[in-house]
């Protein structure tokens, strides 16, 4: 284990980049594919919710897919997957095929960022994990402000299935990049694997006897249904509250990626100013006063703020997580790290599920508070815990 800059952060920071703009890319098209589709625009998030399911679920697979047969062989497989998917929902004919194919995609998608995070921490020492996890998130903040601008410029521009020919692009140009730059790499991680695939998953699973580790899960969860879950309906927010277009609004919504890149920027300085549990704390007050702006204020100003304060905010806390994730479990860190993601994915659904059923009621500004009150109290109870020592 290395405290440097491992090799191949940049191939795998691509691949997360891919994937995460193709996790956001859709928060944006909304209101143009319940136009064009002829649903709402709660039924239109469906898209969104089917991404996040698939993800969720597919977590529980290639945690100890990765931990047998070698985690960047499981990441060149899935981005090459995710080209696939990608084109085929370029031409999905109807909704239906539109939702299934979000699916596919998320169900390949699963097995890129959450390895990629499990891979890190096999190559770098715990002391430094957070600032290198901060590079990689780095990546996937800038992908998650790239997909929300994209795709509201494509929707408006070249129509919203150019969007999803260009992520196809941007996948196989990463799986070829991985297959070849990182061939000795793959090589010297394969190791003799310990019984079948199906008796290291249900040791996988047997992680939940551990009370560290359902701690770390349950706030995950939780941290997914009220920071994560609102995230998709901020573009909508903006387009119907404050009266953006699809594509001004995916730009404003880059504000949220540029909170999320100061933080991985500084994530060091700020580690030592605050701690883990300081950033715990601030970072979930910020992600309320950021869902508060959005909720109550008129102005594109506010709004604007509310996006980076949301942003910076959420890393802060997230960021904290996924560095007691990725230590929770040492001895099967790619099972650890997938039920974590899992969790996270779960979260997210079902927070875009229940805030969906008060878009088309006119009640997003009350969900937003609610979140808002829930995501500070949660802070402060993983500020309570996250010192406390790992196993």
């Amino acid at each position: 284990m290395s405290s440097h800059r491992p090799q191949g952060l940049w191939l795998i920071s691509l691949a997360a980049f891919s994937s995460m703009a193709s996790m956001r890319v859709c928060d944006p098209m909304l209101v143009a594919l319940s136009t064009e589709f002829g649903v709402s625009v709660g039924e239109a998030s469906r898209v969104v919710s089917a991404f996040a399911v698939a993800y969720g679920c597919l977590q529980l697979f290639y945690g100890p897919l990765g931990d047998r047969i070698g985690k960047l062989r499981v990441i060149n497989g899935a981005v090459l997957a995710c080209a696939v998917f990608s084109a085929l929902t370029a031409v999905a004919s109807d909704f239906h095929w539109l939702v299934v194919s979000r699916a596919l995609m998320g169900a390949s998608a699963a097995g890129i960022i959450p390895l990629c995070m499990a891979w890190l921490g096999d190559q770098v020492s715990y002391e430094r994990r957070q600032e290198t996890l901060a590079q990689l998130m780095s990546a996937t903040v800038t992908g998650m402000m790239a997909g929300q601008w994209f795709g509201g410029w494509a929707a408006e521009s070249l129509g919203w299935r150019s969007a999803f020919v260009v992520l196809s692009c941007m996948f196989a140009t990463a799986c070829a990049l991985l297959f070849v730059r990182l061939a000795p790499l793959r090589r010297a991680a394969l190791v003799a694997a310990e019984g079948s695939y199906w008796q290291q998953a249900l040791s996988g699973l047997a992680l939940l006897r551990v009370p560290r580790v359902r701690w770390v899960l349950t706030v995950t969860g939780i941290e997914g249904a009220l920071a994560f879950g609102t995230l998709a309906f901020v573009p909508s927010q903006l387009v119907q509250h404050f009266g953006l277009s699809a594509s001004w609004a995916g730009a404003l919504m880059a504000l949220y990626g540029i909170g999320g890149l100061a933080y991985s920027q500084l994530a060091r300085r700020w580690l030592g100013w605050f701690g883990e549990r300081g950033l715990a704390r601030l970072g979930s007050s910020l992600v309320g006063l950021g869902l508060l702006l959005l909720a109550w204020t008129h102005h594109v100003a506010f709004a604007a703020l509310g996006c980076l304060c949301a942003g910076l905010g959420f890393y802060m806390l997230h960021n904290t997580l996924q560095t007691q994730a990725t230590q929770m479990a040492p001895h099967a860190r790619g099972s650890a790290v997938t039920l974590f993601a899992c969790l996270l994915f779960f979260g997210q659904s079902t927070g875009v599920l229940l805030t969906a059923q008060t878009v088309d009621k006119g009640g997003l500004d009350w969900a937003y508070t609610a979140c808002a009150l829930g995501v500070v109290v949660l802070g402060r109870v993983i500020a309570r815990r996250v010192n406390a020592k790992v196993v």
